[in-house]
């Protein structure tokens, strides 16, 4: 039976509060669809429900199979806004925007960034079993520093950057901005230090924050060449994307004593295989990608992305939320 009803996909973990404001409206009908679902189910899904004019992704694939399989897509959006699983090119070529959650899980992961400084500089883990282990009289040779005075390098100064900046002034931290998409006016708006060459920055730092996203240009900028310029007592902080770091050049920095140590959000595979090599290394802290998945995070990426997808059904999507503005 035929209905003017539009058909959105959208993925478990979308909250509550925005499947209210999808549902509320009379036009729209909400499919679900599992998170780790397989390409091939969910392709095979789609192709059952025909026509699909909608879907909020988490962290499933969406190219041109998929867009053929729904039928009539309209719009994908992302809850969440890194979009390298989404095959932009595809999507303009059928002029379907690509939407994401703006800045709705920025603050969340620029907590996760000075969280893991914090962790790595008050040697957190090793605090912990020293008590724990009761190896108390062993503390003064393990002692921990401070984040005020030490200098921070932050890669990419844009909606996570920018506030991950803004924490690591509280500390009083001196902040270095890496950059090219950002005027040197506008880092020192911010009240940073602008910097135009990563490679000479980089020997000043005390810890690298990346924050950039994964494009042809930034896949494995952390290579041996450029660690290798890092002070040997500085960290390296990745709450962007895997594939930013050469994680095998990374290992061995850290074994060498090239660098002091590192914090992992995001990795080149994910998950990562068990005993994968970075594992069992004492210097390392790891999370596994959830940077910008916290409760709050989640409820905000949801109730925007549930905003966008209507925007867009509607035929006025929200312009600054959509990556691929060709399609407008």
């Amino acid at each position: 039976m035929t209905t003017n009803k539009k058909k959105i996909f959208v993925t478990q973990t979308m909250s509550p509060k925005a499947r209210a404001l999808l549902t509320a409206r009379d036009d729209i009908e909400l499919v679900e669809f599992p998170n780790l679902i397989s390409a091939h189910d969910f392709e095979a899904m789609l192709k059952e429900h025909a026509p699909v004019h909608g879907v909020a992704l988490g962290a499933t694939r969406f190219g041109e199979s998929e867009l053929e399989a729904s039928g009539d897509m309209q719009v994908v959006t992302r809850i969440g806004v890194g979009y390298d699983a989404v095959d932009v090119p595809a999507l303009s070529r059928r002029k379907v925007p690509l939407m994401v959650a703006g800045t709705a899980n920025s603050p969340s992961v620029a907590e996760q960034a000075l969280f893991m400084m914090l962790t790595l500089a008050k040697r957190a883990t090793e605090m912990h079993a020293i008590v724990k282990n009761g190896t108390w009289a062993y503390r003064l040779g393990t002692l921990p520093f401070d984040l005020y005075g030490k200098t921070v390098l932050i890669v990419g100064f844009g909606r996570i950057g920018t506030r991950t900046a803004k924490r690591c002034q509280a500390m009083e931290m001196q902040v270095l901005v890496y950059d090219p998409y950002k005027s040197a006016a506008d880092i020192a708006a911010g009240g940073c230090e602008p910097v135009a060459d990563l490679d000479v920055a980089l020997p000043r730092a005390d810890f690298v924050s990346i924050h950039c996203p994964k494009t042809p240009e930034t896949l494995a900028m952390f290579g041996a060449a450029r660690l290798k310029l890092m002070k040997r007592t500085a960290y390296l902080i990745n709450t962007a994307r895997g594939g930013l770091i050469d994680e095998t050049a990374l290992h061995e920095a850290l074994i060498s004593g090239q660098l002091a140590g590192a914090g992992l959000d995001v990795f080149e595979e994910e998950p990562p295989p068990v005993g994968h090599v970075l594992h069992g290394l004492p210097n390392v802290i790891m999370a596994p990608h959830v940077a910008g998945v916290t409760v709050e995070a989640v409820d905000r990426m949801s109730e925007q992305t549930a905003r966008n997808l209507l925007s867009a059904l509607d035929g006025e999507p929200i312009r600054q939320n959509v990556i691929n503005l060709d399609v407008l």
